[in-house]
Parts: C-alpha cells; structure tokens; sequence
C-alpha cells in the first residue's frame, strides 16, 4: 500500500511539475513580447476590412528602444503605433487619424509568444461617452510567417466592432 502511494504522489507531482511548464511557457512578458515585435522590421501588406489593401511598416528606431508601426502611409489616414518598454512593461501609444491617441498595456495574463494582447489604458482626447477610439487589441503571430492583426472598436461608450489585418512581408 505504502508502494501505490508513493507511486501515485510521485506522478501527481510529475503531472504538476508538467502542467506548470506548459503555463509559464504558454505566458510572455513585457520585454520578450518587444523582442518578438522588432523582429517585424520591415514592409507588409494584405488586407484589410472589406478586402481593402493595407500597407504597414514596422521600423525599429531610438537605439532599438522604440518599435514605429505606420499604417497606410502617405494617405489622409495614416496612423502611427509607438510600442516600447517602460519598466517591464510592453506599452504602445496610438496616434489616430480620428485626432486621439489611445494607450496600451500588453496583457501578459492572456499573450502567448505567438499572441501579443493589448489592453486599453486611458488615452488622450477621447470622449469615452461620445468618441470612437481603438480599446485594445492582438497582433498574432501565423505559422506561415505573417501577421494578423486586430484592433477593437468603442463608440459612445461600448464595443462597436474590431478592424482585422492579415499580412504578409512585401517580397516575401
């Protein structure tokens, strides 16, 4: 008897130890999460909403402390993400063609290496009862080498829909 409970406390405590591997390395946290974005340097297209063609770049700048993502370059809508480290955290600010700039946290509760999350925190010039504004969004890593990207909509104050992106590297 003795025997069957060692054994049996012995693969509790394997199946334990196991478990817990596959969640810490399920996580990311704020610094590898802004490794994985500098590693999007460079020119993507796709589509976008409706089926619209969707330029962005990705530059790595500022002694490599700073990741600009620039959507639709050259237009009236061009916008602009700005994702860097304060501290620990991964934080990105959104400069907006609709003139707001909403502020970022990376959710390292729900990211994964392959999923970066990012939660709304607070923003400037946005009307949070009236306005439209992005509230959060991913950026998820595909298998094949590209990028999908999807940003939450809030308009007078509640869920309004999400833009979704699916790119490629140009040239790739």
């Amino acid at each position: 008897m003795m025997k069957k409970t060692l054994l049996f406390l012995a693969l509790l405590a394997l199946t334990a130890a196991a478990w817990a591997g596959d969640t810490a390395t399920s996580k990311v946290d704020g610094k590898a999460a802004f490794e994985r974005l500098k590693t999007l340097a460079g020119d993507w297209s796709g589509k976008g909403d409706g089926g619209m063609v969707t330029p962005v770049s990705y530059k790595v700048s500022a002694n490599g402390s700073v990741v600009m993502e620039t959507l639709f370059s050259g237009t009236p809508h061009e916008m602009i993400t700005m994702y860097h480290l304060a501290g620990n955290d991964l934080v990105a600010t959104h400069y907006c063609a609709g003139a707001n700039q909403p502020h970022f946290k990376l959710d390292t509760e729900k990211s994964t290496p392959n999923e970066l999350v990012m939660a709304f925190d607070g923003g400037t010039n946005i009307d949070m009862d009236k306005g439209s504004f992005m509230h959060g969004g991913k950026i998820a890593f595909a298998p094949d080498g590209g990028i999908v990207s999807e940003w939450d909509v809030y308009a007078a104050g509640k869920p309004a829909g999400a833009h979704t992106f699916h790119l490629s590297r140009v040239g790739k």
